[in-house]
């Protein structure tokens, strides 16, 4: 039942930050898959009390590979998918108790918390590209391959 919840709202979380930026009406339902299954993997991870920089990771490439398999399969751009479905994974939490604790001139647990907050960012970001990297290979091996097929024929 939670995963379920959890999976509900990260839907409609990505779905209406698509809404809110303009997304292509037909993407965003995919979109919203893309971010749900996304926050699904990283809360999973963190319930089997994975790091949550590793987490982070692990959703990002889960987001990563469903947004480009939306994307081939709708023929819009990945990065509409991407950035409706990071929503979700998005630090905003840590982010605001790292302001909230400069305002209070907590600056030991400012700086634990901005560190964080750039910890999971980069996790993000190194899921995105790593995956996208790892795709780009295996569709550069496919048209080699073709490509030596059609060579031998």
């Amino acid at each position: 039942m939670l995963y379920a919840v959890q999976f509900i709202l990260s839907f409609f979380a990505s779905a209406g930050f698509g809404i809110l930026f303009n997304a292509p009406s037909r993407t965003i339902f995919a979109g919203g898959l893309s971010g749900a299954f996304g926050w699904l993997v990283y809360f999973t991870a963190t319930q089997y009390e994975i790091q949550p920089v590793i987490a982070s990771f692990l959703g990002a490439i889960m987001l990563t590979a469903l947004s480009i398999a939306s994307s081939r399969k709708l023929r819009a751009p990945v990065i509409i998918f991407i950035t409706c479905g990071i929503i979700p994974l998005v630090p905003g939490g840590i982010a605001y108790n790292a302001m909230r604790s400069v305002v209070l001139q907590n600056y030991d647990m400012a700086l634990a918390y901005g560190f964080q907050v750039a910890l999971v960012s980069l996790a993000i970001a190194m899921g995105i590209i790593s995956t996208e990297m790892i795709d780009s290979l295996i569709q550069t091996l496919k048209r080699k391959i073709k490509n030596m097929r059609k060579k031998e024929a």
